[in-house]
């Protein structure tokens, strides 16, 4: 039996280690760029063989992200790691970086003088840098989660050859917020007084007496980024592009909804829209379940479902 139990335990971490460590295969390289005088970092994964090969800008979503898809401790899928080592291996490249503030990308910023806007210009940034890389024959940006709306935007200012929004948001982050909270704060009052909060800051002011109670969202030094961020409007945005856009939503996501891709795609009648049974926002399979559903995101070992990558690829070569 115990000899049972240690093989069963060697296969489990021997696949956990493929599952990572498969990106290792192929060529990869550490960038940066410059922006607002400070420097962000990312991972290049290439194909194997030689190109030019159509490239990947992986934007992360919400939140203290690193390049690979993880919030330590407990928050590590792996998500954009594991999509990076599928892309080389189907000849497809990849660009994925830490965001402002996370990981290598680190370097001295307030919450408070923090805005969305900052993260879309640092999108551009990459995107203006691989765009000047003759080792690439086309630029895709692919958004997961807050990173769509980023994506979307960023497409805007700098053009490129198609666009891939997975898990994005239809509606502005308000709205947003106001269903997760009332799956989330089961008392009626912290409910409603969060839905006053969000009707302030989305006339452009700040909160002078919010409740010590609701400070993880609503605490001053956040306020103006979520001001700044609740400017856009998915849906308004992404009907500003003029290039090749895919829609991937999980049916079982429990923060972004599918009526949200579908509000998308109908702001993008030209859209590729694809819904992914069983996946959640995190790309892993899991139950419709609240709890089981949100341990699939510390679960490094679950894979991206492989309907949603092998929906992505053939989108992009087909671009």
């Amino acid at each position: 039996m115990k000899s049972l139990y240690l093989t069963l335990l060697l296969i489990f971490f021997c696949d956990l280690i493929q599952a990572q460590d498969s990106i290792s295969l192929y060529p990869t390289s550490n960038l940066s760029v410059d922006n607002d005088g400070h420097s962000l970092f990312g991972t290049l994964t290439l194909p194997q063989g030689k190109g030019p090969f159509p490239v990947v800008l992986i934007i992360a979503g919400s939140g203290p992200t690193d390049r690979d898809g993880n919030q330590v401790p407990s928050l590590m899928p792996y998500v954009y790691k594991q999509m990076s080592a599928y892309f080389a291996e189907v000849g497809i490249a990849s660009l994925r970086y830490d965001k402002r503030g996370v990981g290598e990308s680190i370097y001295p910023i307030s919450e408070s003088s923090l805005r969305f806007d900052h993260y879309i210009d640092d999108a551009a940034t990459w995107i203006i840098k691989l765009k000047s890389d003759k080792q690439f024959s086309k630029v895709i940006v692919a958004g997961h989660s807050e990173g769509s709306l980023l994506g979307i935007v960023a497409c805007q200012k700098t053009a490129v050859d198609a666009f891939i929004s997975i898990s994005g948001p239809g509606y502005s982050i308000d709205n947003i917020l106001r269903t997760q909270l009332k799956a989330a704060i089961p008392d009626s009052a912290y409910y409603n007084l969060s839905c006053r909060y969000l009707d302030t800051l989305k006339q452009g002011k700040q909160l002078t007496d919010s409740d010590p109670a609701l400070a993880s969202l609503f605490r001053a030094s956040i306020q103006p980024y979520m001001i700044n961020w609740m400017q856009y409007d998915p849906a308004t945005e992404i009907a500003k592009l003029k290039i090749p856009v895919m829609i991937v939503q999980g049916e079982n996501d429990i923060q972004v909804s599918v009526d949200d891709a579908k509000a998308l795609a109908k702001a993008s009648p030209n859209a590729n829209l694809k819904i992914i049974p069983g996946m959640n926002h995190v790309m892993k399979y899991a139950e419709k379940d609240r709890q089981k559903n949100l341990e699939t995101y510390g679960d490094s070992h679950l894979p991206i479902v492989a309907d949603c990558l092998d929906q992505m690829k053939a989108f992009i070569k087909k671009i």
